[in-house]
C-alpha cells in the first residue's frame, strides 16, 4: 500500500477539520442486533457501490488514474453520468440510491425548508440522522426489507432510520478513520459467516471533492487527490479478491467540478426577512415566502435587479429539472430560487468563496458531468456506453442482487440492459 501513503500524505491536510456532514467523532462500527440473511439471501452475489465525491468524469484520464482505468476496462464506463438538479452532494447521492429525483425524494439540496415541519434541513446539523427527512426506499432498506444484510461506511442517509430501517452494519459520519483501517472494514464484512455477511455495501471517499473545492479543479492538490482514490480502490480492489466471493463495483460520483469567478462574487440581494427564510448554497438561493402575497412583487424587483443570475418562481423552472411546484412531492422547493450563471457563486456575507464549486444546470456546465464505471463478473467486458441520468443506477443494482423493485422509481432498466450480462453468462464461474 506505499502509494496509498504517499498519496495519503498529500491530501492529508484536506480533511483535517474539514467535515462534510460529521456528527462528531464517533468511529466505531454501529451494528444492528438480531438479523441475518435469509438462506435464498445467502445465494446471492455481492456489491459494493463506492461513491467519490466531486469525481469530474474526466478526472482519471486528465490526472493519469491510471489503475482505476484498468479496472474501468476490464467492465463498463460510461462517457459521463448526468447527475440531477441541483448538481450538489446530498441530493444527487440519494438519487443514486433510491432512483429518485430530488423533487420526488425530498432531499431537495444541502440545506431547504419543510413548510410542514417548519424547519430547515442541513447537512451539519440533527437533521441528517431523522428519518422523517428521507423519502424513497433506499438500496439498503430494500434489501434488509427483504432479509439481505447491508453496510454502509458513510452514505448519504445511511444514519438515518429510512422506514424506519437502518444498514445492518454502518459508521456516523467522521474523517478520522484512515484509508487501511476503511478497506479493513470491508474486507472484514466479507470475511463474516454467510449468514451475517453483508451482500450490499456502500462506501464513500471524500478526498477528490475537498480538494476540487479548496483548491479548484485544475490544481496539483486535486491531481494529488485523484491519484489517493486510484491508489485506494486499486488496493481495496485486491484485498476483496483474497475474499474469493463473487463481487461487483460499482463506482460512481455525486457531481464534477468547475472553476469559479472568486473575484466577483455575487451578493445575495437583501430582502425583508420578516416575509422571506433565506439559505444560500453559494450555487442556489432558496428564499422561501412567510407572507406569500410577497412572492410576485418580490421576484419581478429580483427579476429586475438580476445580474450573472437569474430568478426563477418554483413554477416556472426548466422542465429538464424536475424541480418545481409539480413535482415538489415534499413541499419543500422554495417559493424563489437564485440561479447564478455558470461560475459564479453567491458569497454569504465575508465568507470566503472557494475556487472550485458545483450546483449548476449539468446542461449548460459540462464540468458537472460524474464518473461512472462497474466491472466484476455481472458486468459486460471493455465496453464504454454514452451518457446517462443518474437515477438509472438504481435498477442496475436491485439487478445485480436479484431485489424486488418496490415503489415506483424515475429510473428505468434501459442502461441496467446495456451493462450487465445475461443473467446464465454472469452466475458462470
Amino acid at each position: 500500500m506505499a502509494l496509498v501513503k504517499k498519496h495519503a500524505l498529500l491530501v492529508l491536510g484536506l480533511l483535517i477539520g474539514y467535515c462534510t456532514y460529521g456528527q462528531g467523532v464517533d468511529t466505531t462500527q454501529q451494528v444492528v442486533p438480531g438479523r441475518k440473511n435469509s438462506i435464498a439471501q445467502q445465494k446471492k452475489p455481492y456489491v459494493i457501490m463506492i461513491s467519490v465525491d466531486g469525481m469530474r468524469y474526466d478526472y482519471a484520464q486528465k490526472y493519469g488514474a491510471t489503475r482505476l482505468l484498468n479496472l474501468a476496462r476490464t467492465g463498463v464506463k460510461a462517457e459521463y453520468m448526468i447527475p440531477s438538479y441541483p448538481s450538489v452532494t446530498f441530493p444527487n447521492h440519494y438519487t443514486l440510491v433510491t432512483g429518485l429525483y430530488p423533487s420526488h425524494h425530498g432531499i431537495v439540496g444541502n440545506k431547504f425548508y419543510d413548510r410542514g415541519f417548519k424547519a430547515n434541513y442541513s447537512t451539519k446539523g440533527k437533521t441528517v440522522v431523522e428519518g422523517k427527512w428521507y423519502g424513497g426506499t433506499p438500496l439498503w432498506v430494500l434489501a434488509e426489507q427483504q432479509q439481505m444484510l447491508t453496510a454502509s461506511f458513510y452514505w448519504v442517509g445511511s444514519e438515518a432510520p429510512v422506514r424506519g430501517i437502518l444498514p445492518t452494519y454502518y459508521y456516523k459520519y467522521n474523517e478520522k478513520i484512515g484509508i487501511h483501517e476503511r478497506i479493513k472494514a470491508v474486507v472484514n464484512w466479507l470475511k463474516l459467516p454467510a449468514q451475517r455477511r453483508p451482500h450490499l455495501i456502500n462506501v464513500y471517499f471524500p478526498e477528490v471533492d475537498h480538494a476540487g473545492h479548496n483548491f479548484g479543479p485544475e490544481a496539483a492538490e486535486t491531481r494529488s487527490a485523484v491519484k489517493f482514490i486510484d491508489s485506494a480502490i486499486y488496493e481495496l480492489n485486491k484485498a476483496v479478491k483474497t475474499t474469493g466471493l463473487q463481487v461487483n463495483f460499482v463506482l460512481v460520483a455525486d457531481h464534477g467540478m468547475t472553476p469559479v469567478d472568486t473575484a466577483h462574487p455575487l451578493t445575495v440581494p437583501a430582502l425583508d426577512t420578516a416575509k422571506f427564510n433565506i439559505l444560500s448554497e453559494g450555487e442556489l438561493v432558496h428564499i422561501y415566502a412567510k407572507d406569500t402575497t410577497a412572492i410576485t412583487a418580490t421576484y419581478k424587483e429580483l427579476q429586475k435587479q438580476a445580474f450573472n443570475y437569474r430568478a426563477y418562481l418554483r413554477t416556472n423552472t426548466p422542465a429538464a429539472w424536475h424541480y418545481d411546484k409539480t413535482n415538489d412531492r415534499f413541499n419543500r422547493i422554495a417559493d424563489i430560487l437564485l440561479v447564478p450563471s455558470p461560475h459564479n457563486v453567491f458569497a454569504a456575507g465575508n465568507h470566503k468563496v472557494n475556487p472550485g464549486a458545483h450546483g449548476y444546470d449539468p446542461a449548460l456546465v459540462k464540468d458537472m458531468m460524474a464518473t461512472f464505471y462497474a466491472w466484476g463478473p455481472a458486468f459486460k467486458a471493455n465496453l464504454t456506453i454514452p451518457a446517462f441520468k443518474n437515477v438509472n443506477v438504481y435498477p442496475i443494482v436491485t439487478r445485480l442482487l436479484s431485489l424486488k423493485q418496490g415503489t415506483p422509481i424515475d429510473g428505468n432498466s434501459e442502461t441496467a440492459n446495456k451493462v450487465l450480462k445475461p443473467v446464465s453468462e454472469a452466475t458462470k464461474k
